[in-house]
């Protein structure tokens, strides 16, 4: 019997902050449940033990090795807290030969994939369904599984063929790009039934698919913005899976991210040289005037500066603002690029610095403190993005008074409301936005910024709407929580007369074996 004032729900993910982070995913891992905590959900996050993670949650044991997949390592399970959120549980999956090895979550020193990363979040996948099936895993189980992103997509379907899974599952798509295709002899390595590779299954493509496994067997499908669950139902943006997701709409909810206003407050960000508030900003000119001396460039505290902190890839529209920067260049500005990926985009940016010493600056990679510098000493920060499923970097920067140029794409579309002359005589104004993906209008957008920018009264008002905006966590984890009840109420999931419990998915579970209901709407993969 599901618990009215005491849902359980076990947070699966690949990484979360602070313990392991790579980014958005990791972000959202970390604030999303102690925010749900907060609203009284009895949520634990389960993750990998990379190295490490044990000691940062002060981790016992609440589990002897067992198997999870044949022929794979036995794992066993440790508990502990969220450093930060003690009162957010955390079960980390101990598996040396899986996860205690140099490198990062998903590549090995070198950048390259681990070679079986098929198994590694098979296994997360498959110990996420352990807990939402009998009496689960370390004395506690789940009513939901919260996934989150391909590395945990199996989970759901392994809940299918189980006939004693008593977990609802839902899974939050953060990049659709990203789906986890593997070649199809691991369907019985993974403990699968060779019944699942099929179009009405795991197969993608003649591969199997951990995003699309999820997203075929979740009772229910999250997304991390309202623009991009739309987006997402189109060959534009559906990469392949546009069919399925039209298919599930009716099971599918967009809900913009938040973010940590704990760790991104510029009235005590530790990382800035200077404070400023909503009410006392004298400290922002300080931040741009330390950014310029740091970076080698021009002290001038009247000339805009441009910003952008990004992965160096086309996804991020990085080619955009490369075609434009002469242009760009012969307006008063100053532009600042923080980020690394694509080596002919780093090429071409430290070219740009080389022939424009003290107005262009480059730092290849990623540095958290000159991050937070940027966002707080900047006066505009771009976005040209080609699809954007959320997108932190413009609420970060709307807290930080610096204005955002995004293009109208996924979160970035449902975030920041262009400025027009309507705009700003209401109040609702917060940064600039434009349409195609495309050179010409990226730079009209950006002059248009700088046009506002030599008006200071408009400027001082958008500055101000921005800085207002509630980008916390408190309104979406709400919305999740609609979503959780959602799954677990009589009216999702009933007992028909001969006892088999019918899914909101349109699958039935009975007698180890799975069956197809009537209303799963037809699709193309």
């Amino acid at each position: 019997m599901i618990r009215s004032n005491n849902l359980r729900v076990l947070y699966v993910a690949a990484e979360a902050h602070p313990l392991v982070n790579t980014g958005g995913l990791g972000d959202v891992s970390g604030a999303l449940p102690p925010a749900l905590h907060k609203l009284g959900v009895d949520i634990r996050i389960l993750i990998p033990a990379y190295p490490g993670i044990i000691d940062k949650i002060n981790g016992t044991p609440v589990s002897e090795y067992f198997a999870v997949i044949p022929g794979t390592s036995a794992v066993r399970i440790f508990q502990g807290t969220l450093p930060g959120q003690d009162a957010v549980p955390v079960y980390a999956i101990d598996c040396p030969p899986l996860y205690d090895r140099e490198g990062g979550p998903y590549a090995d020193p070198d950048g390259n994939d681990w070679w079986d990363n098929p198994v590694r979040f098979g296994v997360l996948s498959k110990v996420a369904a352990l807990f939402g099936a009998g009496t689960g895993l370390g004395g506690w189980s789940a009513d939901i599984l919260h996934c989150n992103d391909w590395h945990t997509g199996l989970a759901p379907a392994y809940l299918a063929y189980d006939p004693g899974a008593t977990a609802q599952s839902l899974i939050s798509i953060h990049n659709l790009a990203f789906q986890g295709n593997f070649p199809p002899d691991l369907v019985p390595a993974l403990g699968l039934p060779w019944a699942s590779f099929s179009l009405h299954g795991v197969e993608f493509f003649g591969q199997i698919s951990f995003l699309k496994a999820g997203l075929y067997y979740a009772d229910h499908i999250t997304t991390v913005s309202p623009t991009y669950a739309r987006e997402i139902q189109t060959p534009e943006f559906g990469f392949g899976m546009q069919g399925l997701l039209a298919a599930r709409q009716t099971v599918m909810t967009g809900i913009l991210n938040g973010i940590d206003t704990t760790q991104w407050d510029p009235q005590t960000d530790s990382y800035l040289p200077a404070h400023f508030g909503p009410k006392k900003f004298v400290g922002k000119a300080v931040n741009k005037q330390i950014l310029q001396e740091r970076l080698g460039l021009e002290a001038a505290p009247e000339v805009p500066m441009l910003t952008m902190v990004t992965r160096l890839t086309y996804q991020k529209g990085v080619d955009l603002l490369l075609g434009i920067t002469e242009q760009l260049l012969e307006q008063p500005v100053q532009l600042v690029v923080l980020g690394s990926g694509d080596k002919n985009y780093e090429l071409q940016l430290r070219q740009l610095a080389r022939r424009h010493p003290y107005r262009v600056s480059f730092t290849a990679g990623y540095e958290k403190a000159l991050s937070h510098l940027i966002k707080a000493g900047a006066d505009i920060f771009i976005m040209p993005s080609r699809f954007e499923p959320c997108g932190l970097g413009q609420m970060y920067s709307m807290r930080y008074r610096t204005v955002p140029v995004v293009r109208h794409t996924g979160g970035l579309a449902d975030s920041v409301v262009d400025t027009t002359p309507r705009s700003l005589a209401d109040g609702t104004a917060t940064g600039f936005v434009f349409q195609g993906a495309n050179e010409t209008e990226l730079l009209a957008c950006l002059l248009r910024a700088l046009l506002v920018y030599g008006n200071p009264q408009h400027w001082q008002k958008l500055l101000n709407n921005g800085m207002q905006k509630d980008f916390s966590w408190t309104a979406s984890a709400a919305r999740y929580l609609e979503v959780y009840y959602s799954l677990v109420s009589d009216q999702r999931m009933h007992k028909e007369p001969n006892g088999v419990t019918v899914m909101p998915s349109g699958l039935s579970r009975a007698g180890g074996s799975i069956t197809r209901g009537m209303g799963k709407p037809g699709y193309s993969s």
